[in-house]
């Protein structure tokens, strides 16, 4: 069992209940933009027939996330780390999650027409980098206000409140919205497709607003020896702090790369889900969200035991585990391609990647100097982009090499495999100084 070194971001004690309450309230907010305009509503919204031809609105939207993805890896180191050093994270998370609350209810005006694609892939691509920007600020929150000893169980526990969040905003968005459409909004231009843009807007306000009110009484190092500089000085200071990671603390580079990989797997799971149910199982839109519902579910659970079972055996062995039962599961559904196994096989994914995400956070939390928490997040964040076009690019491959769009599933079970070779022989989570 290792000890924190002097300087350790996280707490000798956990937070107030209420702290960790607020801080877990803001990810069942955010999972409105994470489920709904992202992942089951609002994407499919915008490739569809309404907008253009399949190939061209998927393209456009591609284009549009690539290039916003491109901007996080550039920006969210740097946002985290003027963060630590003006103190200001309570503000920056404020800012930015206001400014997404403001985005998602823009897209209310995005009518179904090819005239306002640009417009909608636009707002949603904006509205992934200010995300970015509002998750690299929260997440650096975590390591203090919990302390070593439970800061999985608090990574597993915000997790899973951010797929249970996930789980109501899905129905509420189904029963009433889309099928049977309670509320009655016509489905005329679209409005009631283009309402839950508002509702989402509403919902990520409303539970965000605890943590809002709370995070400027929150416990940040300010640190002192870190002067105010400009952007490009900012970014020499940022190359540095890898160096000396490299130098004094390998462990937590060497997990910056290796968890960029298999976390670019785990979301190839999210992403190409629907897309797989719907084109090679034969689901519909409302059995797109059913099976949604239900892997947050089975994710939101997965997500918290995980967190308990990280407290007690260790972050890594956590990942490990997840990883290895997540390619076991691809490939049975691979050889044994059925509507039924796709319901198996693919809650059982959903079980496992709520474990291995919450459980990178927490990896990560166990490392972070106390004053750095913003910038080696940010640098998470950013590492994370970088590796973000493996899932992809190897799932078109294989879809296009084989004829058949179910053979994407081996292009993310690869980066999966990579990620856990490159996983194992990184050491147990160990706080060392960077000096």
């Amino acid at each position: 069992m290792t000890t924190p070194a002097p300087g350790s971001a996280t707490a000798t004690a956990p937070a107030s209940r209420s702290t960790f309450f607020a801080w877990t309230l803001w990810d069942v907010g955010n999972a409105s933009f994470n489920a709904i305009m992202t992942t089951f509503v609002f994407t499919v919204y915008l490739t569809s027939s309404s907008f253009g031809s399949t190939e061209h609105t998927s393209a456009v939207l591609s284009a549009g996330l690539t290039i916003a993805g491109f901007f996080i890896a550039l920006l969210a180191p740097l946002s985290g780390q003027r963060a630590d050093v003006t103190g200001r994270r309570g503000l920056w998370l404020t800012a930015n999650s206001l400014l997404l609350v403001l985005l998602m209810a823009l897209c209310f005006f995005v009518a179904p027409s090819p005239d306002y694609l640009i417009w909608g892939v636009a707002l949603l691509a904006l509205g992934n980098l200010v995300n970015e920007f509002a998750v690299v600020n929260y997440n650096s929150i975590l390591p203090t206000i919990s302390a070593r000893d439970t800061i999985g169980k608090m990574s597993g526990t915000g997790w899973a409140a951010g797929y249970f969040g996930g789980i109501v905003a899905l129905l509420l968005v189904l029963v009433g919205f889309i099928s049977p459409g309670l509320l009655g909004i016509t489905e005329d231009g679209a409005l009631n497709i283009r309402a839950v843009a508002l509702f989402s807007a509403a919902w990520a306000l409303v539970f965000s607003l605890p943590l809002i009110l709370k995070v400027r009484s929150l416990p940040q190092a300010v640190r002192p020896d870190a002067p105010r500089t400009g952007i490009l000085a900012s970014y020499k200071q940022l190359f540095a702090t890898v160096v000396r990671l490299y130098r004094h603390a390998p462990t937590t580079l060497y997990f910056l790369v290796s968890s960029a990989v298999f976390r670019d797997g785990l979301n190839g799971i999210f992403t190409f889900g629907g897309i797989l149910a719907a084109g090679s199982f034969g689901f519909s839109t409302n059995q797109v969200i059913i099976f949604a519902i239900f892997g947050n579910i089975v994710a939101g659970a997965g997500a918290m035991l995980g967190g308990f079972f990280d407290d007690r055996f260790g972050p890594k062995r956590v990942i490990i585990f997840s990883l290895v039962a997540l390619i076991a599961v691809a490939v049975s559904l691979l050889v044994w391609p059925s509507t039924t196994m796709f319901w198996v096989c693919g809650l059982a994914l959903c079980a496992f990647v709520g474990p291995a995400q919450s459980a990178a956070r927490s990896y990560l939390g166990r490392l972070v100097e106390e004053g750095q928490e913003g910038e080696i997040y940010g640098l998470y964040s950013t590492t994370g982009r970088a590796a973000s076009f493996l899932a992809p690019t190897l799932f078109g491959i294989f879809v296009t090499l084989m004829g058949s769009q179910i053979w994407g599933i081996v292009g993310i079970i690869f980066v999966l495999l990579a990620g856990l070779l490159l996983m194992i022989p990184i050491k147990d989570p160990q706080v060392t100084t960077v000096r």
